[in-house]
């Protein structure tokens, strides 16, 4: 007897109509072979399941393959939503490997012929790990970035904790930002927007490089490289290819400045998230920031 819930049958079924599915979630696989990736939410977490799957298609639209093809998703009878993609089954990101992607990344995903026409941004709603980012549309970089910094320090002062912390943060917001990206001359592509070594790997089958869990949105290619360097990096062949195909924006010589602005992204994050040492970790960014001559 299946464990796979009646509602999910019938999407299914619209995909392999021929087919019959045996397995549990999130794990499916039909008698033509073919392995399902299946999950179902709470209605709480409808926004959290549509910025995954759009994420996931607008990647897989500029690189194909790069990620899990969605199959299907939505909501159901329930109000529950629901999600389907290609299983993959995925191992650790070998040196090979991550060349691989970086080349991938270089030249397709953040390719600027898949550049947004809209603007620095996202239409809709994504979560980096659990946190929901508003996003929205923007006419330049810096305010788009400046937005979402903003964002995560109003989290934070909501919660009434780190106020010294999110005074630092409002003037790197309003001091370090427009001076260090409003001079960059760049178009939004398509980026992952949680792109550590845990949301990275090896396609068991093919060999080939994917990432998955993305929190996308369209800004300057430069930030999908800054939390691997922090969280679980990427070799080092990674960063040497990627700017092989995709030089360092310019100026050049901010590049490490602006790491360090897009690595604040992710410590105020984590301290949003786990609190402990990250806050610690953001304050030096922070201090580091504003004692630059910009």
């Amino acid at each position: 007897m299946s464990n796979i819930p009646e509602a999910i049958l019938e999407k299914l079924k619209e995909q392999d109509s021929v087919s019959t599915f045996s397995g549990s979630l999130p794990r499916v696989t039909a008698s033509s072979g073919s392995t399902y990736f299946v999950k179902i939410g709470s209605p709480a977490e409808a926004a959290q399941y549509s910025g995954e799957a759009l994420s996931l298609k607008l990647m897989n639209a500029a690189a194909p393959g790069i990620a899990p093809r969605v199959i299907s998703s939505g909501t159901l009878e329930i109000s529950k939503p629901y999600f389907i993609s290609e299983y993959k089954d995925i191992g650790s990101l070998s040196s090979k490997a991550a060349q691989t992607l970086a080349k991938r990344m270089a030249t397709e995903l953040h390719s600027e012929e898949h550049a947004s026409l809209e603007g620095f941004g996202f239409s809709i709603p994504t979560y980096c790990g659990v946190t929901k980012l508003s996003n929205g549309w923007f006419d330049t970089w810096d305010k788009c970035y400046a937005s979402m910094v903003g964002d995560l320090l109003s989290q934070l002062e909501s919660k009434g904790r780190y106020q010294h912390l999110c005074q630092k943060g409002r003037r790197v917001q309003a001091e370090v930002i427009p001076k260090l990206l409003g001079p960059l001359v760049i178009k939004p592509v398509i980026l992952h927007g949680d792109l550590w070594s845990g949301n990275a790997g090896v396609d068991r089958k093919t060999g080939e490089p994917v990432i998955f869990d993305p929190a996308s949105y369209y800004g300057h290619n430069e930030a999908d490289l800054s939390i691997a360097k922090i969280f679980g990096g990427f070799p080092s062949e990674f960063y040497d290819t990627y700017h092989q195909y995709r030089p360092k924006s310019e100026p050049v010589h901010q590049y490490d400045l602006r790491m360090d602005l897009y690595e604040l992204f992710h410590y105020l994050n984590h301290t949003l998230i786990f609190r402990g040492h990250y806050a610690g970790s953001a304050e030096k960014k922070m201090d580091n920031l504003l004692r630059a001559e910009l």
